[in-house]
C-alpha cells in the first residue's frame, strides 16, 4: 500500500504559523536566560570580590558590548515573561482556540517589542 501523503522535510521551505514561531522564540528565550543569568553571575561574583574586581566590572559595564549583552538578556526576560504570563492565561481556559492562540501570540510579540524598545532607551 502506497502513502500518498505529502512530505516535506526541508524546514526552509515550510511556512510556520506565529503560534509555532512564538513557541521557539520561548524556549529559545529560555536558553539565552540560562546562559546570560550566567554570565550576570559571575558580574556580580567579581563585583563583590573587592575594589579592584567591582572596578573592573564597572569598566567592562561600560562597553558596546556588555551593554548589547544586558540588552538581549533584558530582552529575554521580557519575551519569556510576557510568553509565560500568556501561558498561564491559557491554563485557565482562556484563548485556548486557535484564533485565541495566533491572538495571544500577536498580543505578546508586539508587547514585547514595544517593552524591549523601551528597555534598550534605558540601559542605552
Amino acid at each position: 500500500m502506497k502513502d500518498n501523503r505529502p512530505v516535506n522535510l526541508d524546514i526552509g521551505t515550510m511556512r510556520l504559523p506565529i503560534t509555532a514561531w512564538a513557541s521557539i522564540t520561548h524556549r529559545a528565550t529560555g536558553v539565552a536566560l540560562f546562559v546570560g543569568v550566567g554570565i550576570l553571575l559571575w558580574l556580580f561574583d567579581q563585583s563583590l570580590s573587592g575594589p579592584e574586581g567591582f572596578a573592573q566590572v564597572q569598566e567592562c559595564l561600560d562597553s558596546v558590548i556588555a551593554k548589547l549583552i544586558i540588552w538581549g538578556v533584558v530582552a529575554a526576560l521580557i519575551y519569556h515573561s510576557l510568553a509565560g504570563i500568556k501561558h498561564v492565561i491559557m491554563d485557565f481556559g482562556i484563548g485556548e482556540s486557535m484564533e485565541g492562540g495566533v491572538l495571544g501570540a500577536r498580543i505578546v510579540i508586539a508587547l514585547s517589542v514595544v517593552l524591549i524598545l523601551i528597555a534598550g532607551a534605558w540601559i542605552w
